[in-house]
C-alpha cells in the first residue's frame, strides 16, 4: 500500500526551501517527519512512554546523530561504526533540549525521547539549524501535552545583509554566527559568537532570525492540521493542595524574606532556608507529612522563590546583599603553575576558574571529523566541571553535556581574539574549582588571563559576565541582575551571558524563560551587562595588561619556515631518516605540511633549546642553498684526493663541491696537497655546471692574480680529433 505524504514547503528566499514531510516513515512512533533542504534531509521521531514515572523533573532526552553514511564515509577509527557522539552532536543536543523542555507542563514526567538523524548531507546546507524544526513538527505530530509550535534558525551576516541558514562559505565570510530558537510569540533561546558587534546589532539579529522563525511555527501548523493533529493525552495530574499551600506560603514567607534581606554567604543562607523548611516540617504530624511531605516541600520551595524575588523588585537587594548591578569582588593571578605554558586564577565571589595554556604544533591541532563538518582546530578550550566545585560528592561519568557546551561557549568567546599568524597549536583548559554563579564566564576571563601569560599575543582581552532578570508582568517592574548567583539562575526569568572586549560582544548564550520580553528590556540588559562586563575587563588588565612578549623559558618556540616541495624529500630522508635523526640531535619537534594554494612546505620546529631550533634552521637552509653563478663562497676542505678536494660551503654545512685540481691554482699542480691541505679555508668563485662534465664547477684560482709570463694553455682542438677518427680504417670482426 503507497502511504499517503503529507509535505509543506518553507520559502527561505534567494531560491532555498525547506520542506517538511510526513506520512512515509517511521509511522509507529508518536510523529515523525523528514525535514529537507538542498540534498540534506533529517529524520526526527518522537515518543513518549504513557506511564508516569515517579520523579519531579521531566527526563526528556534529545539525541542529535550524524549518520556517515549519509556523506558516503566511513567512521574514522578501528571499529566502522558510529559510537559515541562527537562534540558537535551534542551542542546540537543541547540547543534542541534547551527550546522545548519548558513548553512540557511541568507535572508531566513521561519518559520522552526526541531522535534527530542527518540521513543525507548537502555540503551546502548546515543540518543543526534545522534539528529545531525538525523536533517541534514531529512534536505537532504527536498527542504530547506541548505549548506550542517552535523552531530555530541560523542569522549570519555579510556585508551587512542578514542571511537566514546561510551556507559554511557565507558563515566564513560573516560577522555573526547566531542560533535563536523561539515560538511566534517570543525568543526564548539565543546563542552565538559575533566579530565585536555592539548591542543593538545584536538585538537586529534577533529579530530578523524571529521572523524567519514564525513563518516555519506557520509551516508546523499546517502540516498538522493537514495530518490530523491528534488530541492531547491524558495524564494523571500532579496532587495539589490550595489550603496547605497558603498555610506553607505563611510560614515561610515572611522568615525567608528576613534571611534573603540580611543578605549572606551561600552556606549560610543554604542552613538558614533548610532551617525554616525543617521547622514548617515540624508543624506536620508523621501521618501528614506521609501523606503531604511532598507538597510541602514544593510549596515551600514556591513560597522561599516568592519571597526572593520580591526582595528584589521591591527593595533592589539580593541575596547576597548587593545590589542588582553590583559585581562580586574578583581577584586574579596569572603564572600560578611553575611548569605549565600558561596558567591563571580567577576568583569572583564564590566561583573560580583556574586555566592553563599548553603550546603545540599543528600535529596536536583538534581534529573535526563528522559527516557534515571536516578540519581541525588550532585553538580549543577544554572545560572540567568536578563535583567538589559545590561542595558535593558523586561519581564521575565522563565529560558531561554541560560541560562540552559551556567549553564550547567559552571558545568562541576567545577564539576569534587569537591573532591568525600564531604559530601554535593552543589549548586552553579551565578547571572550575568554586562555582556559585557563571563558572563559564569565569573560564573567559582566567582563559584571557592564561593566554596572556603564556605569550599568545591576543588582539584584545576579552571578559564574560553573567546576567539575570527579574520580572512581574501585572505591575510592570522588573531588575536586570548583574553577576548572577546560582540561586538566582534557578529562581530568574532571564539566564544570559555575554562574552566580549571593550569594542564589542564575542559570543552570548540566553534562556528566557517569560513569554513576550520585550526588546527594550533586552537591550537595557544588553548594556548592564556591557558595564558589567568593562569592569570586569579593568580587574584582568590589572592583573596583566598585555600579553607576555615571549613564551616562557621552559616553554617551547615555534619557528615556522616555507620550503619549496621539490626540498620536502630531502629534508625527510629516506624513510625519515634525516628528520628523525635532526629530531633526535636538536630535541626539537619538527612537522611539515604542504600548503596546497602556494605549492610550498610549511616546516613547524618546536623546542626550548634555541641551539637546537639554530642547527634545524641551519639544517633546513642547507638543504635549499643554491649557489648563483658567479658569485664567491667560503669553502672548507673536508676531503683530499688525487684529482682535487672536496670542499663544503660554510654557509650551507652538508653542502659540498668537487674543487678539481686544475682549478686550485694557475700554475701546474702535480699533488693536491702542495696548495690545500684537510682543514683549510678559502674563498672560491662558482661557475654553475661544467658543458663539458655537467657537474658543478667552482675555481679557487679565479679569484687569484695571474703569476707574470703566465701563457694559457691553447684548447683542445677537437675537430682534429674527430678527422682522425674518420681516417681510421673499419675494424673487422
Amino acid at each position: 500500500m503507497i502511504p499517503k505524504v503529507f509535505r509543506e514547503v518553507i520559502d527561505l528566499g534567494d531560491g532555498r526551501e525547506i520542506s517538511i514531510e510526513t506520512g512515509k516513515l517511521a509511522k509507529q512512533a508518536h510523529g515523525s517527519v523528514v525535514v529537507q533542504s538542498g540534498k540534506c534531509m533529517l529524520l526526527c521521531t518522537v515518543v513518549s512512554n504513557y506511564d508516569q514515572k515517579d520523579v519531579d523533573f521531566l527526563p526528556l532526552t534529545v539525541d542529535y546523530r550524524e549518520k556517515f553514511a549519509a556523506a558516503g564515509r566511513y567512521p574514522g577509527g578501528f571499529f566502522k561504526r558510529e559510537a559515541r557522539p562527537s562534540d558537535g552532536e551534542v551542542l546540537t543536543m543541547r540547543l534542541v533540549d534547551r527550546v522545548l523542555r519548558p513548553l512540557f507542563p511541568k507535572d508531566y514526567h513521561s519518559e520522552t525521547q526526541v531522535m534527530i538523524q542527518l540521513m543525507s548531507h548537502d555540503p551546502d546546507v548546515m543540518p543543526d539549524a534545522m534539528a529545531g524544526l525538525a523536533a517541534s513538527a514531529a512534536i505537532q505530530l504527536s498527542d504530547f501535552p506541548f505549548e506550542c509550535a517552535i523552531s530555530e534558525a541560523r542569522v549570519g551576516r555579510v556585508n551587512g545583509e542578514f542571511i537566514i541558514n546561510p551556507t559554511l562559505a557565507q558563515l566564513a565570510e560573516s560577522d555573526i554566527d547566531m542560533m535563536i530558537g523561539a515560538s511566534a510569540d517570543s525568543v526564548m533561546m539565543v546563542e552565538g559568537e559575533m566579530d565585536e558587534i555592539s548591542e543593538e546589532e545584536m538585538t537586529e539579529a534577533i529579530k530578523f532570525a524571529h521572523e524567519a522563525i514564525k513563518v516555519q511555527c506557520a509551516a508546523q501548523l499546517r502540516l498538522a492540521e493537514a495530518f490530523g493533529k491528534k488530541d492531547t493525552r491524558e495524564y494523571p495530574e500532579e496532587r495539589s493542595d490550595e489550603d496547605l499551600a497558603k498555610k506553607v506560603h505563611d510560614m515561610a514567607y515572611d522568615k525567608v524574606y528576613a534571611i534573603a534581606k540580611a543578605g549572606s554567604a551561600k552556606h549560610e543562607r543554604s542552613a538558614a532556608f533548610s532551617e525554616i523548611k525543617e521547622e514548617i516540617k515540624a508543624t506536620f504530624s508523621e501521618e501528614e507529612l506521609e501523606d503531604y511531605g511532598g507538597l510541602v516541600s514544593k510549596y515551600y520551595r514556591a513560597a522561599e522563590k516568592a519571597a526572593i524575588r520580591d526582595l528584589t523588585l521591591n527593595e533592589g537587594q539580593r541575596l547576597d546583599g548587593r545590589k542588582t548591578d553590583e559585581i562580586r569582588p574578583i581577584w586574579c593571578e596569572v603564572d600560578y603553575l611553575p611548569s605549565v605554558h600558561g596558567s591563571s586564577i580567577f576568583t569572583r565571589g564564590e566561583t573560580q576558574a583556574l586555566a592553563t595554556v599548553t603550546l603545540g604544533t599543528s600535529r596536536d591541532a583538534n581534529q573535526i571529523d563528522m559527516p557534515s563538518q571536516e578540519g581541525e582546530e588550532r585553538f580549543y578550550l577544554h572545560y572540567n566541571f568536578p563535583p567538589f566545585c559545590t561542595g558535593e560528592a558523586r561519581p564521575i561519568r565522563g565529560t558531561s553535556r554541560r560541560e562540552v557546551g559551556h567549553g564550547n561557549l567559552a571558545q568562541r568567546a576567545l577564539k576569534g581574539m587569537v591573532p591568525e599568524d600564531c604559530p601554535y597549536t593552543v589549548r586552553v583548559v579551565s578547571e572550575v574549582l568554586e562555582s556559585n554563579g557563571s563558572s563559564s564566564m569565569a573560564t573567559v576571563c582566567s582563559g584571557t588571563m592564561a593566554l596572556m601569560d603564556a605569550g599568545v599575543q591576543l588582539k584584545k582581552p576579552v571578559s564574560g559576565i553573567a546576567m539575570g532578570l527579574i520580572s512581574d508582568a501585572d505591575s510592570g517592574k522588573y531588575a536586570v541582575l548583574s553577576d548572577i548567583l546560582g540561586d538566582e539562575d534557578h529562581l530568574g526569568d532571564m539566564d544570559f551571558k555575554v562574552t566580549g572586549t571593550a569594542d564589542g560582544i564575542t559570543a552570548c548564550q540566553m534562556d528566557i524563560k517569560v513569554k513576550g520580553l520585550s526588546y527594550e528590556i533586552l537591550v537595557n540588559a544588553l548594556k548592564q551587562a556591557r558595564e558589567g562586563r568593562l569592569h570586569i575587563l579593568e580587574k584582568l588588565t590589572d592583573t596583566i595588561a598585555a600579553p607576555n612578549a615571549d613564551v616562557k623559558s621552559y616553554a617551547p618556540k615555534m619557528i615556522t619556515r616555507r620550503i619549496p616541495n621539490e626540498f620536502i624529500g630531502a629534508l625527510i630522508g629516506p624513510g625519515g631518516k634525516v628528520i628523525q635523526e635532526l629530531q633526535k640531535e636538536t630535541g626539537t619537534t619538527i612537522v611539515i605540511n604542504e600548503d596546497p594554494v602556494t605549492e610550498e612546505g610549511i616546516v613547524e620546529i618546536l623546542g626550548t633549546d634555541q641551539d637546537g631550533i639554530d642547527a634545524v634552521l641551519a639544517k633546513v637552509d642547507s638543504i635549499m642553498f643554491k649557489p648563483e653563478v658567479g658569485s664567491v663562497y667560503e669553502v672548507k676542505v673536508i676531503k683530499m684526493l688525487d684529482f682535487g678536494a672536496v670542499v663544503e660551503y660554510q654557509d650551507a654545512p652538508g653542502n659540498e663541491v668537487l674543487l678539481h685540481v686544475s682549478e686550485l691554482a694557475w700554475e701546474r699542480t702535480e699533488n693536491v696537497s702542495d696548495v690545500v691541505n684537510m682543514g683549510d679555508v678559502f674563498d672560491v668563485k662558482y661557475f654553475g655546471l661544467d658543458k663539458r662534465t655537467r657537474k658543478e664547477k667552482v675555481s679557487r684560482k679565479a679569484l687569484l692574480p695571474k703569476p707574470e709570463g703566465y701563457v694559457e694553455r691553447p684548447p683542445r682542438n677537437n675537430d682534429r680529433r674527430n678527422d682522425r677518427n674518420r681516417d681510421r680504417k673499419p675494424r673487422r670482426d
